[in-house]
């Protein structure tokens, strides 16, 4: 038996989903004449109450297109040191948009109202970049799937409107922390001018994301999608996977955090942990006893086919998702406890 928790992104259709696939009725999305596109995308508007939205292949392609139709070469755009964009996203807001990103060293990748105001105030001249943009991330990768509170949001949104700043959302897993926080995806519409969400992530979609906003911010990411090579013909296929998820698998979410509690809760008891991460949703990230080695762990742990990965400064991540079974968490329980130091 594999116990691949190397990401959410491993989940592999359900039969319910698979048959909402083989079921959908398509056309040539590049014409916007695939219906079923056209459902998935109206119904994410709908759900966030957002005027428009666009259905895209990867996450990371929706966050580059948010930033491009943000900015201009030659502006920056602030966020946390850890965020997905800056981190994980190949360099892309240098090389697709030509823009400059001003890190703020906040705590597991969540920063402040008032770090914000305090790194953006300053000179605005010719020898600065223009400051254009503020990217979060919800919930943090590399923070260990931290939520951020709603209110500090809010309060970014204020330095935003007096600052001059358009607010984009990379809410890649934001489905985690709504489900954890009880907040609403409307909420989340009335704050950001625009939002990326995965599909294939905890909600179980083969693949696909979606970038909310105005219809004027839509109608230049259609270009930009155009322009990054995104558009998709027959895409109907994929967007139904899409449906399907966002009507049968936001609240199970609640079942991969529960996972999640008890394998830190084991962790914290174990001799050759030294460190783990405070767990609020699907990620937990850990460190070893130096004498181990994280990369060192991970190997042996993939011998009795258990995969973990490494988030460098020593860091192991688990990602709890929808096809970790309880049957599979006993067994990984069973050799966290009985591990060799």
């Amino acid at each position: 038996m594999k116990i691949d928790l190397i990401s959410d992104t491993v989940t592999r259709p359900t039969n319910g989903m698979l048959d909402a696939m083989m079921r959908a009725k398509v056309g040539d999305d590049v014409f916007k004449s695939d219906p079923t596109v056209t459902m998935l995308q109206e119904k994410a508007a709908e759900l966030f109450g957002m005027e428009d939205a666009l259905f895209f292949p990867s996450g990371t392609m929706a966050n580059q297109t948010a930033i491009k139709l943000h900015t201009q070469p030659g502006d920056k755009l602030f966020c946390d040191k850890w965020a997905h964009v800056y981190n994980y996203e190949g360099g892309g807001a240098a090389f697709n948009s030509g823009v400059a990103c001003k890190l703020i060293d906040g705590d597991r990748g969540m920063f402040t109202a008032a770090q914000l105001r305090d790194i953006s105030a300053g000179r605005a001249d010719i020898h600065v970049p223009y400051s254009r943009l503020v990217c979060v991330e919800n919930t943090t990768n590399k923070g260990g799937g931290a939520c951020w509170d709603f209110e500090e949001l809010k309060k970014i949104k204020q330095v935003c409107l007096d600052q001059n700043l358009d607010y984009h959302l990379d809410g890649a897993r934001l489905f985690n922390a709504l489900v954890v926080k009880n907040e609403t995806p409307k909420q989340y519409g009335e704050l950001f001018d625009t939002i990326s969400i995965c599909l294939s992530k905890g909600l179980g979609a083969p693949i696909g994301s979606i970038l909310l906003g105005s219809k004027e911010h839509i109608a230049k990411a259609l270009r930009i999608r155009k322009l990054f090579g995104g558009a998709m013909r027959q895409a109907g296929f994929l967007a139904a996977a899409g449906i399907y998820s966002l009507d049968n698998n936001i609240n199970r979410l609640a079942e991969d955090h529960k996972k999640a509690k008890d394998i830190e809760l084991v962790l914290n008891s174990l001799s050759y942990v030294k460190k783990v991460e405070p767990v609020e949703t699907n990620i937990i990230i850990f460190y070893v006893k130096d004498y181990l080695n994280a990369d060192n762990f991970i190997a042996n742990m993939a011998k009795k086919n258990i995969l973990l990965t490494p988030m460098g400064d020593g860091k192991i991540r688990i990602v709890t998702h929808l096809d970790f079974s309880e049957e599979m968490l006993e067994k990984l329980v069973y050799e966290l406890k009985v591990f060799k130091e």
